[in-house]
């Protein structure tokens, strides 16, 4: 029987770690080869393969038509990302079987990724998964399959001016306790840009007003929210990435913080492109009012994979200037904020890392670039205004000089 010959038959990916799924990109080119180990000759088919993408969502929601009538709502849908198909091994054209000696056989195989792809994913009503599969036909007996997962990751690059523009809002809630006034609190906060990567720290600029009788806690929170769409219905799923809780305002007392820090884990990158999933992310600054629902206060976040390039908050800033909305700057107190304390964003051996100067071998080719030429360019005086007219003119009482003397 051929399962006594067959030994191995499996997909190794290039690139892949040791029993984990390799990563690519859209528009890469996904190579790896079909391992075929025979412990004595025998008669075998075709092999073929076939690479696979999609998204699909699925949920299902109970309904009541009536005090004792209910039924069940199913939601489904799927989006195809990638197919491809090939053929490894034939047969031959006589239609006989082929012979495979005992020993090792590798089919290698390659196929290019689509430009467009969603980042791979695995929630609660949906998933986008890609993968390959390959069948190896047998005569006279049953179709052998292997099969192996890879992860797409699509770039999402924060050093765009969108991503790059600062985030801020405001608002204020009115405490009651049996219809009757309490008091007022208010929050006011912004962050310095919308997007960032998993491992980076958002330092929180925010006032806290309590005119309450009783305090408050303030909170801050990165809330993720899945979004799954199914004939034009919406399933949504939030939870906590993390969170931070400052300490309680009595009543009365305004609290600021100064660059408050709140790193963020490693967690998927946002998902915008998709039509049936996204994936969401936004910073939350809530209040908890004694007596009465939370003051929220919500600021728009894009989780990316390519980090902020080196200088990238300083130069974006100059290059964008007139293209971000600056309506945010309203909401900044008049009364100016110290700059916060920098123990309070990174850690000692982070900040003695960061405040020694660089090497110029750190440095590389940013000496040479157009950067250091924007910097080198203050330490020079500028030269005159170009003018018509000349500065220090002769005076009518001096004697003009005889050139032939």
């Amino acid at each position: 029987m051929i399962f006594d010959r067959l030994k191995r038959f499996s997909i190794v990916l290039e690139g892949a770690e040791r029993d984990g799924p390799a990563a690519f990109s859209p528009g890469q080119a996904v190579s790896g080869r079909v391992v075929l180990e025979l412990a004595a000759a025998a008669r075998l088919g075709a092999l073929r393969l076939r690479a696979m993408g999609a998204a699909r969502v699925h949920w299902t929601e109970s309904r009541s038509a009536g005090s004792s009538t209910a039924y069940t709502q199913s939601y489904s849908d799927q989006v195809e990302f990638l197919s491809h198909r090939d053929t490894l091994m034939a047969p031959p054209d006589n239609g006989e079987a082929t012979v495979l000696q005992a020993g090792r056989h590798e089919f290698p195989f390659t196929f290019q990724l689509p430009e467009t792809l969603a980042t791979s994913f695995e929630g609660k009503h949906g998933s986008v998964r890609y993968w390959v599969k390959a069948k190896l036909h047998r005569p006279w007996s049953t179709v052998k399959k292997a099969k192996k997962e890879f992860t797409v990751i699509e770039p999402i690059d924060i050093n765009t001016p969108a991503l790059l523009a600062p985030q801020a809002g405001a608002k204020e809630k009115l405490a009651r306790a049996w219809y009757c006034s309490r008091g007022q609190v208010s929050v006011t906060a912004k962050i310095d840009r919308k997007g960032y990567t998993p491992g980076e720290v958002i330092p929180i600029f925010a006032e806290i007003d309590n005119c309450t009788s009783r305090a408050v806690v303030p909170k801050a929170a990165i809330i993720q929210t899945q979004t799954f769409i199914a004939r034009g219905t919406k399933k949504q799923k939030k939870s906590v990435v993390t969170s931070i809780t400052g300490d309680p305002i009595p009543a009365g007392k305004r609290e600021v913080w100064h660059g408050r820090a709140l790193k963020i884990p490693p967690v998927g990158p946002s998902i915008l492109q998709c039509r049936i999933i996204q994936v969401e992310y936004s910073l939350k600054v809530c209040v908890d009012i004694p007596g009465t629902s939370k003051l929220l206060l919500e600021l728009p976040l894009v989780i990316g994979t390519i980090p902020l390039h080196p200088f990238g908050s300083r130069t974006s800033s100059v290059s964008s200037q007139y293209s971000v909305n600056l309506d945010w700057l309203s909401t900044i107190p008049e009364q100016l904020e110290a700059p916060p304390e920098y123990s309070a964003v990174v850690s000692s051996p982070e900040a003695e890392q960061s405040l020694a100067p660089p090497c110029r071998s750190e440095l590389g080719d940013i000496l040479e670039g157009p950067f250091f030429a924007y910097i080198q360019e203050f330490r020079f005086r500028p030269p005159p205004l170009y003018s018509e007219v000349d500065p220090n003119p002769a005076s009518d009482s001096i004697r003009p000089r005889c050139m032939t003397c």
